[in-house]
């Protein structure tokens, strides 16, 4: 399938918002296996700019604190960076699931060393069933 990426100015902040959406010839069970964010989750075999992902704390059974991991990038020029985020899982009795997040600071996870701490706006992925 193909992929369409499209973009517009943020109006909260200085850059872009971006929006990539397509249609994949699967089972939505198994291209949200491929995407969702858990920790041990298959994210990191195919995605080069996700290194770990590791849950901070469960708040409930869709609501955790998680800890992403880039790797450096331009031959080092830019660090590692980690992004301590609140993410929000559902799934719906249509089969849409969805997966939500921003930013968080959080006591059991400061800072870590040789990592630059990055700051994720309210972002997210949709998978939605659609006919045949």
């Amino acid at each position: 399938g193909e992929v369409a990426v499209s973009w517009r100015p943020s109006t909260e902040f200085v850059g872009n918002l971006y929006k990539g959406e397509g249609i994949l010839p699967a089972s939505p069970r198994h291209v949200w296996e491929c995407i969702k964010p858990v920790a041990g989750g298959l994210r990191t075999t195919w995605d080069q700019n996700v290194k770990d992902f590791e849950v901070i704390e469960a708040i409930s059974d869709t609501v955790s604190v998680c800890r992403t991991t880039t790797p450096s990038a331009c031959m080092r020029i830019i660090s590692p960076r980690e992004f301590v985020d609140v993410v929000v899982m559902k799934q719906f009795e249509d089969g849409m699931m969805l997966s939500a997040a921003t930013n968080v600071e959080h006591p059991l996870c400061p800072p870590q060393p040789n990592f630059v701490r990055g700051f994720n706006y309210p972002c997210g992925c949709f998978c939605i069933p659609v006919p045949g």
